[in-house]
């Protein structure tokens, strides 16, 4: 019974591959494929490198979310839903040019998140203003 539970989690732990668009183009994170399944943000704060250390200790505190690199003025992390175990991609960027933060999640499978990953930029959002 523990091997067949165990086989079926598996089959349902639906990961994806690794978005090919991942990373800074051009000094910027790529735009959103599809607002189905995306959400992108550019943040005007006054301090971008700030703002990017107050986030990374949230991100990485935030249950089922590894951060995966972490750079001068990049940040990406994954993160997984609890229940089937869909992998999402999110991406902090400092943009000191502009004075922004990029802020980019996106899922790796499926024609939509529910809403899922323009929450998770909210959740983000709201760590800044606090």
């Amino acid at each position: 019974t523990h091997l067949l539970l165990t086989l079926t989690l598996a089959l349902f732990h639906l990961v994806g591959p690794v978005p090919a668009d991942l990373g800074v183009s051009q000094g910027a994170l790529a735009p959103c494929p599809s607002p189905a399944h995306c959400a992108r943000a550019d943040w005007t704060v006054a301090d971008p490198e700030a703002a990017l250390a107050a986030l990374v200790p949230v991100v990485a505190a935030t249950p089922r979310t590894e951060v995966v690199e972490q750079r001068s003025g990049y940040l990406h992390a994954t993160a997984s839903s609890a229940l089937f175990g869909f992998v999402d991609d999110l991406e902090l960027y400092v943009d000191t040019a502009h004075g922004l933060l990029q802020a980019r999640s996106v899922s790796r499978l499926g024609d939509s998140d529910l809403g899922v990953n323009a929450s998770r930029l909210a959740a983000l959002r709201d760590q800044l203003k606090g």
